[in-house]
């Protein structure tokens, strides 16, 4: 009699192990169902856009449901992204930043987009990580790679790069440069201020400015390069093809990394307002071996070696 109260008990307590087992698997699956989901709104499908998206999927593991500007035909932006009810959306270049920036109600973390305070007016919902490399950190590598350089020029227009000049001027003056700087308001009065400063720099900093950046102008700095014998430090791989002696890019996929841990963070409660906007971490550099030969520059191994793209054409 006695065994067999004990085996009832005992077969008891197992069903009942069972049992909390079955509602512990059961919570879990509804936690899982509950994921919570992201709107990623990408202005185009580019290479540098899925490369960031990448990097943020690689930190953060919220469900994303994609979009894309070029695709959505001219539907309302801001409606489709209400339908869908994310918590939180993703704003992939500067055009899905402008779409969204009017949605006061659902955080936002914006990323690759230029100079987001030209389209930022203080809104508490919002914040994410810049193209920009901080001044200083650029200038850094600038003294690193070329000792000798005294004197950088730059033109900018206030309502574009302001903040970044002023801020280049004072990174420059702790380190022992000048920063020779020009504002310009139109893309016409590039060309005459540049050539203003022919005599007074040792190296040109082309800024990711849009009054100062267009075919045309671009078309100028080059040429004023190889004319007067003044390097192009620039922002973007594809200038340094084309004739640029160095730039200091950002790196996609780890924009994205920077992004998702801000997003993370979001997610688990923290208020977006507390969450400070970021500048890129990450530097890559790119270096045209071809035009330092031409210009009669050397520019330091180290440097040289670190460079994720390097033309070594006639370099032997």
């Amino acid at each position: 009699m006695i065994f067999l109260v004990l085996k009832t008990l005992h077969e008891s307590v197992v069903i009942r192990n069972i049992l909390s087992i079955i509602l512990l698997l059961l919570l879990f699956q509804g936690a899982a169902g509950a994921e919570q989901e992201i709107v990623a709104l990408q202005s185009i499908n580019v290479a540098p856009y899925e490369q960031t998206l990448e990097g943020f999927k690689s930190v953060c593991g919220a469900g994303i449901k994609k979009l894309v500007i070029s695709e959505l035909k001219g539907a309302d932006v801001a409606a489709k992204i209400y339908g869908i009810k994310p918590d939180m959306v993703l704003a992939i270049g500067m055009d899905a930043l402008s779409k969204v920036k009017m949605i006061k109600d659902i955080p936002i973390v914006y990323l690759m987009v230029l100079n987001p305070r030209s389209v930022l007016s203080g809104e508490k919902n919002i914040t994410g990580v810049s193209m920009n490399i901080p001044p200083d950190k650029q200038l850094h590598i600038l003294r690193e790679a070329l000792p000798e350089v005294k004197r950088v020029g730059l033109l900018y227009d206030p309502k574009q790069t302001g903040p970044f000049a002023r801020a280049a001027r004072n990174a420059a003056g702790r380190i022992g440069i000048k920063v020779v700087a020009m504002e310009v308001h139109s893309p016409r009065e590039v060309p005459s201020s540049m050539y203003a400063m022919r005599g007074t720099i040792d190296i040109f900093w082309m800024l990711p400015d849009l009054t100062v950046i267009n075919p045309e102008s671009v078309e100028h700095f080059l040429l004023f390069s190889l004319e007067n014998k003044i390097p192009i430090l620039t922002f973007s791989e594809k200038y340094v093809e084309l004739g640029a002696l160095l730039s200091i890019g950002i790196d996609a996929f780890d924009i994205g990394r920077q992004a998702g841990e801000m997003a993370n963070a979001i997610l688990s409660g923290r208020h977006v307002g507390g969450i400070k906007p970021v500048d890129a971490k990450k530097a890559v550099i790119s270096v045209n071996l071809k035009v330092a030969r031409k210009l009669g520059i050397r520019i330091d191994e180290k440097i040289v070696g670190n460079a994720r793209a390097v033309n070594r054409e006639e370099t032997k």
